[in-house]
């Protein structure tokens, strides 16, 4: 009998569709988030929901060649095609983020949506961050910012928790490298599970830290995370956002080597552009638009100063990288 036509899934939700060689899936629904439509950031969300929906559709596909590889989060050579900076602006930038490595004023902000479960986003912490962090955190042109985005059900909800309270001691870097080291996952998050992996990554307050994993706050934090990846229509992870560009799936090292440079040069570039229409404009009114003045008696414009390999859900992988 023919095999009905494969729909792409609907932007902003997890795709249902299940490979023609699998059973239906068993886990348990996930996300009190899942199901709700793109928030509406702008041209940049419709964009991203695109290329997010499109990765989901591959990674379920019946019949999707192993050997498709091509990307569809390919950079290209003009580092401002691909580029949406009201995406851009989901950037926190705040310096007590525990979730977050990097100064909070790197020119180069990425935003990665992922799931402890997620063979893929493992490959990418294990394989491609590190050199990452090496080159360009730690000189200060990146910054990194984790949102958890739990999608494979109630352990990777528990492990995301789990990581956030990790993270209120100052643990969760160490707390992700123990929970995607090879073999990890294998083993479940269950909540001793969760507690072995708190002590390997130097938790001293254990007692504390499964009270936070169990608490509201944690339970907040976790969907809040997962209401902005819906909001920009990922629906499989990992998923991420370099200065306002959209990477769906564990690339190549070299595809976010690529973004992230372009996105230096760029920002680089719109500093210089900045500083030189300053420059032109001549010395400043000493009041601001709205009357107010600054110390130095400079104004700002409003008064005041401004600071692929994937999975997917059912266990099926992608050409690309991401899980959904």
């Amino acid at each position: 009998m023919p095999k009905p036509s494969p729909k792409p899934s609907s932007p902003g939700k997890p795709s249902s569709r299940e490979p023609s060689s699998r059973k239906p899936s068993s886990r348990k629904p996930l996300s009190r988030t899942a199901g709700r439509k793109p928030l509406i950031y702008g041209a940049g969300v419709v964009v991203a929901a695109a290329l997010f929906g499109y990765v989901s559709y591959r990674a379920t596909a019946p019949d999707s060649p192993a050997s498709s590889s091509s990307s569809v989060a390919d950079v290209t050579a003009d580092p401002d095609e691909g580029v949406y900076p009201e995406l851009a602006k989901l950037a926190r930038r705040d310096a007590g983020d525990k979730l977050a490595l990097g100064r909070a004023d790197a020119p180069v902000v990425l935003i990665e949506y992922a799931d402890f479960k997620c063979g893929y986003c493992a490959k990418f912490a294990r394989d491609t961050e590190p050199a990452l962090v090496k080159k360009y955190v730690d000189a200060g042109t990146l910054r990194i910012e984790w949102r958890n985005f739990p999608i494979f059900g109630a352990e990777s909800e528990a492990a995301a928790r789990a990581s956030w309270a990790a993270g209120q001691q100052n643990r969760f870097w160490e707390f992700h490298r123990a929970a995607y080291a090879e073999g990890a996952k294998e083993k479940g998050f269950g909540k001793d599970r969760l507690k072995a992996l708190a002590h390997q990554a130097g938790v001293p307050d254990l007692d504390r830290f499964l009270r936070d994993t169990e608490g509201t706050a944690a339970a907040a934090a976790v969907s809040k995370d997962q209401e902005q990846g819906y909001g920009i229509g990922a629906t499989s992870t990992p998923s991420f956002l370099v200065n306002g560009r959209p990477i769906a799936g564990a690339q190549p090292a070299e595809t976010f080597t690529r973004a992230i440079e372009q996105a230096a040069d760029r920002a680089k570039n719109l500093g210089s552009a900045g500083q030189d229409a300053k420059d032109s404009a001549g010395p400043a009114s000493a009041e601001g638009r709205d009357g107010s003045a600054s110390p130095d008696g400079s104004a700002s414009p409003d008064g005041s100063a401004s600071p692929d390999g994937s999975t997917s859900p059912d266990g099926s992988a992608s050409p690309e990288g991401s899980a959904k």
